[in-house]
């Protein structure tokens, strides 16, 4: 077998775990995302949260809202505001598909994982996604209960 190089620059910085359980993500998509100088020191260092963001698109640019990055302490004069709208950079063509699954086909843009990818650059993964209901959720618990009930039973009889 051979042996993987692993990538020193690919960090993943922040991990929605939740967006699975909540949502059937049916396609995802990388976007780049503009930060300010103090913003990717912060990522850099760590203290970040995507777990109660989403993405949305207006005014025919999409918009990650209410992400937050911690404060960087050593930015004396240029500090970031912790909160605010950030601007995600994909194509036009993608914007209008992103466009076209959230107002036609009532789906909702969730951020996935944030992370740096191998030349060191900021990016979130989005997915479009359709909400579960209770039910759908109770499934899906219940089909993991049984994987891993499975796994133990196949153990066990080894």
């Amino acid at each position: 077998m051979a042996k993987q190089k692993t990538d020193p620059n690919y960090k993943v910085i922040a991990e929605n775990r939740r967006a699975r359980f909540d949502y059937a993500i049916e396609d995802d998509l990388e976007c780049g995302i503009m930060l300010e100088g103090s913003e990717v020191k912060s990522l850099r260092v760590g203290g970040t949260n995507i777990a109660e963001s989403y993405a949305s698109v207006d005014d025919g640019e999409l918009w990650l809202v209410n992400s937050y990055i911690a404060p960087y302490e050593q930015a004396k004069s240029f500090k970031h505001e912790e909160r605010r709208r950030r601007k995600l950079l994909v194509s036009r063509k993608e914007l209008s598909n992103l466009w076209n699954a959230t107002q036609r086909k009532g789906m909702t843009l969730v951020p996935l994982v944030m992370y740096f990818n191998h030349k060191g650059l900021a990016k979130i993964k989005i997915g479009i996604a359709k909400g579960k209901k209770n039910h759908d959720k109770r499934e899906t618990q219940a089909k993991r209960d049984w994987s891993r009930q499975k796994q133990r039973l196949m153990k066990d009889h080894n």
